[in-house]
């Protein structure tokens, strides 16, 4: 028996049966460097999903783990009940950051705590649990979170602790109004929006949460000014927006620091996550400090920000703006993402390619219908891993594979993949039957 063959059945044995696993036969990564990645059985692999998104400058950065193993032969934990000048100080900096006016920041360990956390300040300021999301959209696995999951995949409940109102997502490829051009597609959005303010809602609507790229959706891409259309609307009710920056911030879409910025549109509340730590646990919320200071009572956050995650987290961002890692994005996703258009051209069954900056999605169908393939989502992973590479998957039927490498990557490692994942989407599609 091989070593991941003895580590599936020990984990069988002791982790839940829902807890998912990519491949048939799944593996086990312990070492990296780079962009790069080894397996507990020696084989290597050019990491293009970055621990869904959150190995953000790479594995074994020098200057990273320095900052670690030194924090680490300090203090590694206090609690939030104790002074931390490294949360302070990464406070600050994502404040300034964000681009909110008087912002403050409060640390959690997981998006999806972030994304409860935005919740809870949003419903306490409006006094009210009513909210509206997104359709295909994702922002976490717990109670709160998953009842604002417009995933049914990832939504293990029908229970709800809130009073949501589902909107379009702003996806073109399957819209009845995909017909109608950017400018008339958003005029639709506010129309719809303001219907499901006056028939679904009791008027005084908390807040509306998006994801600016849905990620877990299948990176789903709205038009340019989508997320505004639906603010100015809000707007006329005095409804907060919250932008889940989890996967999308950090420069990682290229064109912006922030997803929701190609949306000419400003938060009152902003949830980020996974690239921070570069794979330490540390996520937040930066928002309105009148929204942020909103909670009528005591609150901590025992690991939030702690003084190891902190440490990384500063030294994250040091070399994510040293390196001009938001520009690499842009750079390299466009060259990986016309490679990989210019393939799924012609074949049948990728019936689209889209992305911006490195967020790339190849989604699978049956050309003319559209209908989901995500039996040929789940070859690809397979064949890419057979080439060399990791990748992920995703979208609302499992169809879609998600790219998303490290913004470090170089131009060598982008002609690696884009080599590797062309092959791969060859063989797949002579898989079609």
């Amino acid at each position: 028996m091989g070593r991941h063959a003895e580590m599936l059945e020990r984990h069988q044995r002791v982790l839940p049966s829902w807890l998912a696993l990519y491949y048939d036969e799944p593996m086990s990564l312990v070492d990296g460097e780079g962009r790069h990645v080894v397996d507990a059985e020696g084989n290597r692999y050019l990491d293009l999903f970055a621990g869904i998104l959150t190995t953000m400058v790479g594995y074994n950065v020098p200057e990273v783990v320095d900052a670690i193993r030194d924090q680490a032969g300090r203090m590694v934990h206090t609690s939030t009940l104790y002074l931390n000048e490294h949360q302070i100080a990464l406070a600050e900096k994502i404040a300034d950051m964000s681009g909110i006016p008087d912002a403050k920041v409060f640390f959690v360990a997981s998006g999806t705590e972030a994304n409860e956390a935005a919740l809870l300040m949003a419903t306490s300021t409006r006094r009210s649990n009513q909210i509206l999301a997104l359709r295909n959209s994702y922002h976490g696995r717990t109670f709160a979170a998953m009842s604002i999951t417009g995933n049914r995949a990832w939504s293990a409940s029908s229970l709800n602790p809130l009073n949501v109102s589902w909107i379009a997502s702003g996806s073109r490829l399957r819209s009845p109004l995909a017909h109608l051009d950017d400018e008339a597609y958003l005029a639709a959005a506010a129309t719809d929006l303001r219907e499901v303010l006056a028939t679904t809602t009791a008027g005084d609507v908390a807040c509306l949460i998006a994801e600016p790229i849905q990620g877990v959706g299948g990176f789903t891409i709205p038009p340019d000014g989508y997320l505004k259309a639906l603010k100015d609307v809000c707007d006329e009710h005095g409804i907060l927006f919250i932008s889940d920056e989890v996967q999308t911030g950090w420069g990682r879409t290229g064109d912006h620091l922030w997803g929701h910025q190609a949306h000419g549109v400003a938060p009152d509340l902003m949830t980020f996550a996974k690239g921070l730590g570069n794979g330490l646990a540390i996520a937040g919320v930066v928002g309105r400090a009148e929204i942020v200071d909103s909670l009528p009572a005591n609150s901590i956050s025992t690991f939030g920000g702690n003084h190891l995650s902190a440490r990384g987290a500063l030294a994250t961002l040091e070399v994510l703006e040293r390196d001009d890692l938001q520009g690499n994005a842009a750079k390299q996703g466009q060259r990986l993402l016309s490679e990989l258009m210019a393939v799924g051209d012609d074949l049948d069954h990728v019936i689209d390619v889209r992305g911006r900056g490195l967020m790339i999605g190849v989604e699978f169908g049956d050309p003319g219908t559209l209908a989901p393939r995500p039996d040929l989502a789940n070859a690809a992973l397979g064949i890419a891993r057979e080439q060399g590479v990791l990748i992920g998957k995703g979208g609302l039927y499992g169809n879609v594979l998600r790219i998303a490498p490290p913004l470090s990557i170089t131009d060598e490692e982008t002609d690696e993949a884009a080599r590797a994942l062309s092959e791969t989407l060859r063989r797949t599609e002579q898989s079609a039957g």
